[in-house]
């Protein structure tokens, strides 16, 4: 899953963010005297922002030439597999389950606050295995709800398991990424545990998860297909609901909304690394460097429907200043996730 969509975003706001963008650190000397290539992997859904916003900030600052190819998580990985010790890529954007099994492969180069200062200036949980990457973006989970059925916003988790919403609910699978806070959220509900526990100790969340069933419409694999009965109104509430596509639906039209609860919401995985043995691997810091920054993370927050991951950077419109967003331990999962996916199978069938 590539978690970053085209949110709301239109030609005239992204030629609008990135002339706003302005980076604002110096370039090294080194790397304005030179015209060098550096190839970026990220996903198909980010050409947008990415060409139109970084890659002509970036070339303009740099004297440097960048390539983005669009693709899969786990077609870059791919690459870098097939391409071990003679690399091409020389910075990859990818979901951070995906970063877990590149790390293991010993196949990224670790970032330091030396060669990407930004990196020191990030909040809380969005640096990842003693930095071996960092996430430059986050796309949020909340309540995804039809207005024209709920006059009133929902304010917390706990209103997907009330019993006046028989038959209206929508969840992920656990099999989705965006789904498996649904177990966490579960946890904490049913115990009080905050939501780091929950996320280690799972059986109180599954026991918790079995109270919702009655509240089902039905549990989605395929994103779109949920949204349609959001949009006809057959579903009344989605959650968690990833922000990027609620507000790309929004956006087109849709008579939807999305809520934070009070609890707080869910930041969802888009991580950035430099590939161990990349050419040109000091652009590549560099070309780090710039999206773990404030300047250019406080332009693409809101055409993105993300958070930014610099402390420095404010809260897209609409979202309250002090909002608690949850960081997901992505290592615990990558362990865990067959079981409970298993398990999931087995007592959540409809």
């Amino acid at each position: 899953m590539d978690t970053i969509s085209r949110a709301g975003l239109s030609r005239r706001s992204i030629l609008k963010a990135g002339a706003a963008a302005g980076f604002t650190l110096a370039a090294p000397g080194l790397l304005r005297a030179q015209t060098k290539e550096l190839v970026v992997g990220g996903a198909a859904s980010h050409k947008p922002w990415v060409e139109q916003v970084v890659i002509p900030n970036f070339e303009k600052k740099y004297g440097a030439k960048i390539i983005f190819e669009g693709t899969k998580s786990l077609v870059n990985l791919e690459k870098m597999q097939k391409n071990k010790g003679s690399q091409y890529l020389s910075v990859v954007q990818m979901d951070d389950p995906v970063m877990i099994l590149a790390v293991k492969e010993g196949l990224l180069d670790p970032l330091t606050a030396a060669k990407a200062p930004n990196l020191a200036e990030l909040v809380a949980g969005a640096t990842h295995m003693d930095g071996m990457w960092a996430n430059y973006l986050q796309p949020w989970l909340g309540i995804a709800y039809n207005k024209t059925a709920m006059k009133t916003a929902p304010t917390s988790w706990a209103d997907l398991f009330d019993p006046k919403y028989k038959g209206r609910i929508i969840i992920p699978s656990l099999q989705n990424t965006e789904g498996l806070p649904s177990l966490f959220i579960a946890g904490h509900l049913a115990t009080g545990a905050s939501f780091a526990a929950a996320q280690k100790d799972t059986d109180a969340g599954f026991k918790k998860l079995a109270g919702i069933k009655a509240n089902l419409l039905t549990i989605y694999t395929q994103m779109p297909q949920a949204y349609n009965l959001l949009e006809q109104g057959e579903a009344w509430m989605i959650g968690p609901a990833m922000s990027s596509f609620a507000s790309e639906r929004k956006a087109a039209g849709a008579p939807i909304e999305l809520a934070a609860p009070k609890e707080g919401v869910f930041a969802m995985p888009s991580g950035i690394a430099v590939v161990k043995g990349a050419p040109q691997s000091e652009l590549a810091f560099a070309y780090v460097n710039e999206l773990l920054g404030a300047a250019l993370q406080a332009q693409l927050v809101g055409p993105t429907a993300s958070l930014g991951t610099n402390k420095a950077t404010p809260k897209p419109a609409g979202l309250p200043a002090d909002l608690t967003v949850h960081q997901i331990d992505w290592a615990n999962v990558a362990a865990e996730r067959s079981n409970w996916v298993s398990r999931w199978d087995r007592e959540m069938a409809l």
